[in-house]
């Protein structure tokens, strides 16, 4: 059986605070294969950006650590790894844009100086071979002027333009695996939909994997595989997307999907999701999502839920799908 390209394994990444242990990403584990889509989704603060730095080793340091898990990719734990070597797997088989590209972009050098920056960190292309390539980039990602774009500084481009030229620096070594951390985020519909198109386009003429997080069902409807529903630092739900969206299972995803708008519900009220995600430091001591579901009992506040199988390619968290309690607490309120 051919072998995905990238597994994540049972990973943990933790936090020391003030409050105490902060378990951001607790026990998640999901494959990518080479040039599918996955999509993790989920609300603010349910460790789906934290999920991704801990791939590339980049938990914020001293306080965030890596407990446990592995991250398998092309058949090596980049766990394993040493700083040095992830340095040279990070912007050349793994690359990350990164939510907001004004922040992620350097206010004082050159677009030209960033982008070549990753060509000759790398050995890709150097001096004015890279100039050349770095003009390329930019022109392949839509600017309609790369050699001009070349010489300006982050803050004279637009919200459209500086995400192009963080796309530009992604995909300049031809990455393997591309994380797109909320990659339309800030920028208005047009816009948005132009960026999404780059992203399929380049993926499918380079053949990459992409591992896109978002909390926008629409991008994912558009972009994903399959997707993988993150709350309270764990996976919740997993799907192929045709299958997710046909009929979502898991209580937080059907409430995820109640709360999006559509032309049935054109002039009336939007369902809503009371409550929020709950402290990293205090999650619910058995099912995370107990006290927002509306299907709960009192099963959920004492035992937490097992992962199981629900279907081909499907798994859910949740005690409405395990034989072992589905019994008489849920018998009035199983949807």
């Amino acid at each position: 059986m051919k072998e995905p390209l990238l597994s994540v394994e049972n990973l943990h990444t933790y936090f020391e605070t003030p409050e105490g242990l902060s378990r951001a990403v607790d026990g998640v584990s999901f494959a990518i294969e080479r040039g599918e889509t996955l999509a993790l989704v989920g609300e603010s603060g349910c460790g789906k950006s934290m999920t991704a730095l801990s791939l590339l080793q980049l938990v914020p340091e001293p306080a965030g650590y890596i407990e446990s898990g592995k991250v398998v990719f092309n058949g090596r734990d980049l766990l394993d790894h040493s700083w040095e070597e992830m340095r040279a797997v990070r912007g050349r088989d793994i690359s990350m844009i990164f939510q907001e590209p004004m922040t992620s972009l350097n206010p004082t050098f050159t677009v030209g100086w960033q982008v070549t920056e990753t060509l000759w960190i790398h050995g890709t292309a150097r001096g004015r071979d890279a100039w050349n390539r770095a003009v390329e980039l930019l022109e392949h990602v839509g600017l309609d002027n790369p050699a001009q774009a070349m010489r300006q500084y982050p803050h004279e481009l637009s919200g459209g333009m500086r995400q192009r030229v963080m796309i530009a620096i992604a995909l300049a070594n031809r990455p393997q695996l591309l994380i797109a951390d909320e990659p339309t985020t800030a920028l208005d519909v047009t816009v948005q939909a132009q960026i999404l198109d780059l992203i399929r386009s380049l993926q499918e003429e380079m053949g990459m994997a992409v591992l896109l997080i978002t909390h926008d069902l629409g991008i994912v409807s558009r972009m994903a595989d399959h997707v993988a529903v993150m709350y309270a630092g764990q996976i919740v739900e997993y799907a192929p997307a045709r299958l997710l969206f046909a009929e979502p299972q898991h209580p937080y995803t059907r409430c995820l999907f109640a709360s999006r708008p559509t032309r049935a519900q054109r002039g009336k009220s939007l369902a809503t999701l009371e409550g929020t995600v709950p402290d990293p430091a205090a999650w619910p001591p058995a099912c995370r999502f107990e006290p927002r579901c509306p299907w709960r009992a009192g099963l959920c506040a004492r035992v937490s839920p097992r992962s199981l199988d629900t279907g081909p390619g499907r798994t859910a968290r949740c005690h409405l799908f395990d034989p072992d309690t589905l019994a008489a607490p849920f018998a009035e309120v199983a949807p």
